[in-house]
């Protein structure tokens, strides 16, 4: 058992979930990683946590997470919720096994994960929970088309959870980055950005930290934007 501050990101091998997991760490976090490889381990090993291998898709990987997490630490104080990306496709073209893919990718590895750390967050008197999503749940994007129904729907789950836990002490948001340099993007996306350039995922991170830091204790239920200006409605 331990009174330090522990985290859970899955994901969390590269990109943004990697960067979660040092900022996280940098603010006094034990980070408790998970990816489908090995590297969330190499990560892990790094930062002074620990790492497993596992999908987010497999409820019985997030359970042996969460347990061998509380059962070490005692405790579970925050949780990113970070995945991969679904099927892309023409709209019609993509196929019903793709859609359930998406569904347990992006919407269904929340739920469970909800699931599971809320009895020990409501017990230890709160916790806060952070999902990334992306920047076409808000405005929807026909080249992300299973990503921008899904994750509206992430967003929906966000809502409904926050204002049902509020009174436990447990947040809930999302955020929702636009592009970001832990992938290439063409000239013609660039110069989409007002800001001219994709963001760091040491700034998705930054407003990860935020979310689940004591400075953001009355935001809850909140979908953010991060995305240098790239959606158009206020």
């Amino acid at each position: 058992m331990t009174a330090t501050k522990v985290a859970v990101v899955t994901g969390a091998g590269s990109g943004i979930g990697e960067a979660c997991a040092r900022r996280l760490t940098e603010d006094g976090y034990t980070p408790v990683l998970l990816s489908p490889s090995g590297s969330a381990v190499d990560v892990a090993q790094e930062l002074g946590g620990d790492g497993y291998e596992g999908s987010v898709t497999d409820p019985d990987d997030l359970t042996a997470l969460v347990e061998t997490t509380h059962e070490r630490y005692g405790r579970i104080d925050a949780v990113v919720n970070n995945t991969g990306h679904p099927a892309t496709g023409d709209l019609l073209d993509i196929s019903d096994a793709e859609w359930h893919e998406g569904l347990d990718l992006v919407l269904l590895n929340t739920v469970r994960m909800a699931r599971l750390v809320t009895p020990i967050m409501e017990e230890q008197g709160g916790g806060a929970l952070v999902n990334i999503s992306t920047f076409s749940a808000f405005e929807p994007s026909a080249e992300f088309p299973v990503s921008s129904v899904l994750r509206a729907g992430l967003g929906a789950f966000t809502k409904l959870y926050a204002d049902r836990y509020a009174a436990s002490g447990v947040r809930m948001n999302t955020v929702q980055p636009g592009f970001v340099d832990s992938y290439e993007i063409d000239e013609a996306t660039r110069e989409e950005i007002p800001m001219g350039r994709p963001a760091r995922t040491a700034e998705i991170a930054d407003a990860v930290a935020y979310l689940l830091s004591s400075e953001s204790s009355y935001v809850t239920g909140q979908n953010i934007r991060v995305d240098g200006g790239l959606t158009d409605a206020v």
